[in-house]
């Protein structure tokens, strides 16, 4: 599986959120809900998540690191490009 397309939504005026995203992969499965977070460390990427008992669950995030890797830096590849 590989990641074949990412749109990238730059946010303003939060106060660490930069943006959200949607990547596709294979040109069949989309996922909605990634964000970009400016970090003490840099930009960083987070799958999506809900929260319940004020915790955050990631509903959707991958199972390996090469995968892991893929994503976060088609991502903020094309968040550079805004």
């Amino acid at each position: 599986m590989n990641v074949t397309g990412v749109k990238v939504y730059k946010i303003e005026g939060k106060d660490k959120l930069r943006a959200t995203a949607t990547i596709t992969f294979d040109n069949a499965f989309m996922v909605h809900g990634l964000k970009v977070i400016e970090g003490e460390e840099g930009l960083f990427v987070v799958m999506p998540a809900v929260k319940k008992n004020g915790m955050f669950k990631d509903i959707a995030h991958p199972v390996t690191s090469e995968m892991r890797n893929e994503i976060v830096t088609a991502v903020l590849e094309e968040f550079q490009k805004l």
